[in-house]
């Protein structure tokens, strides 16, 4: 076991991971570290959950203190892109806490707020800056925002920026970059067209890879449940009551679906709230914040909306309709079995949902286990998952996805609307909100504590 100060990171960061209760390194964190101190650009692949927000921001920040520099007017000195609202809040809060005892201004950067407050932010210069690409973007397109002088480029969630069409913007972004700078490149997963982007943007980087790609977490018990569409919600039922789930993520495909499934749980007398993109930034995070708390018992999310969700104690995952994507899969159940803990992943599949299985199973590389014990169970659809006569869909990956509903972000004066950027931007409120400015303590986010860096 590899302690942080072993890692050479300089003492006030150790001070504030050993504060928060972190004693030793995760792998990603004990390989990605060292590299980035060094210098050398990463290409990193973990699986949700493993630690990678420390394993870049932990070692940026010794490398910002090192260099003693001061970011001019609108410059910026590191830019980390995210996918989404909630990652970029937890990345700019995970940057606040370990920052807490060195003297750096940062902010998060996401739409849904006013400009006035990004662009008096940006004015003085930053040394971090936490942001989703299409508002950095406008912000940079009417020049609030230089970033020719940034010294380390991350982007995290890498795949997910192709599923939610980000790629040109990223293009756009990294065209304004300087040539000499580190970069670092996360993903949970390496679909062409990442690997693509990484050849294109890494130079002579270092590749770490924790486990296999696409693989799911191995602490996870998964079960298949295989059910009629239309006895879905009474199985839910039957199962968040019978095996006494307090904390529990369940998916839906589309926004519309998630309302209402959130709906029927509470006539059924379970308390859940519904998150996703078209729920303003404070109402996100307060439903984040009552599941947090345990005020609310179940949290029912799309796949977008559900990325930077981390909240200890989730038992179960339940995908309470496959996801047409099956490496989503693989984030879906990562929401559960963080930090050590182990958990469940339930999936209940209708008989459409056959080729959707099929396709999760070939990109995990394993069987997901029958249950057939539940009340609910369907022989005739079970019999489906080996018939030679149902094949698994041919994979797509990038752009936008059908089902997923990212629409159009609002025009804000001056930017052009984008497809697909209808997730991951929006108001940052509330909790969220103490880690969008400021220097030293403060903002955390209201993320739980855990035994590992997050």
């Amino acid at each position: 076991m590899t302690s942080f100060t072993d890692l050479g990171l300089m003492a006030p960061i150790c001070q504030a991971v050993a504060a928060e209760g972190y004693e030793t390194a995760t792998p990603i964190q004990e390989q990605a570290i060292p590299v980035v101190l060094s210098g050398q650009d990463v290409l990193g692949l973990a699986q949700t959950g493993t630690g990678k927000t420390a394993a870049f921001s932990l070692p940026i920040l010794h490398r910002l203190a090192e260099s003693k520099k001061r970011p001019g007017p609108k410059k910026v000195r590191c830019l980390v892109l995210t996918p989404t609202r909630e990652l970029a809040v937890q990345v700019g809060a995970s940057f606040a806490t370990y920052g807490v005892h060195l003297r750096f201004k940062r902010t998060v950067i996401t739409g849904g707020v006013g400009f006035t407050p990004q662009m008096n932010a940006l004015a003085g210069g930053l040394d971090i800056v936490v942001a989703t690409p299409g508002r950095l973007l406008d912000l940079a397109t009417r020049g609030y925002a230089q970033l020719d002088q940034v010294e380390c480029f991350v982007l995290d969630e890498a795949d997910r920026m192709f599923d939610m069409g980000f790629i040109n913007d990223i293009k756009k972004i990294i065209a304004m970059l300087p040539k000499e700078r580190l970069n670092l490149l996360f993903s949970a997963t390496m679909p062409p067209a990442v690997a693509q982007l990484a050849e294109q943007t890494l130079r002579n980087h270092k590749r770490i890879e924790v486990s296999p790609t696409s693989s799911t977490v191995e602490r996870i018990e998964q079960k298949v449940m295989f059910v009629q569409k239309d006895k879905k919600k009474d199985l839910l039922v039957s199962v968040l009551n019978e095996q006494n789930i307090n904390r529990v993520i369940i998916f839906t495909r589309t926004k519309h679906g998630a309302n209402r499934l959130a709906e029927q749980l509470g006539k059924s007398g379970i308390t859940a709230e519904a998150i996703h993109g078209n729920k303003s930034q404070g109402a996100r995070q307060r439903a984040l914040s009552e599941f947090q708390t345990g005020k609310v018992r179940a949290l029912v999310a799309t796949d977008i909306a559900a990325r930077g969700i981390d909240v200890e104690g989730v038992s179960h995952v339940v995908n309470y309709e496959l996801p047409n994507e099956p490496e989503s899969y693989v984030h879906r159940i990562g929401r559960t079995a963080r930090a050590g803990a182990e958990g469940v992943a339930l999936s209940f599949c209708e008989l459409e949902e056959v080729p959707y299985l099929r396709a999760i199973e070939k990109v995990i590389q394993q069987t997901v286990p029958g249950d057939d014990t539940h009340n609910f169970h369907d022989a005739s659809i079970a019999e489906q998952r080996n018939s030679p006569h149902i094949k698994a869909p041919k994979l797509q990956r990038g752009g936008n996805k059908g089902g997923q509903g990212q629409g159009q972000s609002r025009n804000h004066g001056g930017g052009q609307q984008r497809q697909g950027q209808g997730h991951g931007q929006g108001r940052t409120t509330g909790a969220g909100a103490a880690a969008q400015h400021g220097r030293g303590r403060g903002g955390q986010g209201g993320r739980a504590r855990t035994t590992r860096a997050a």
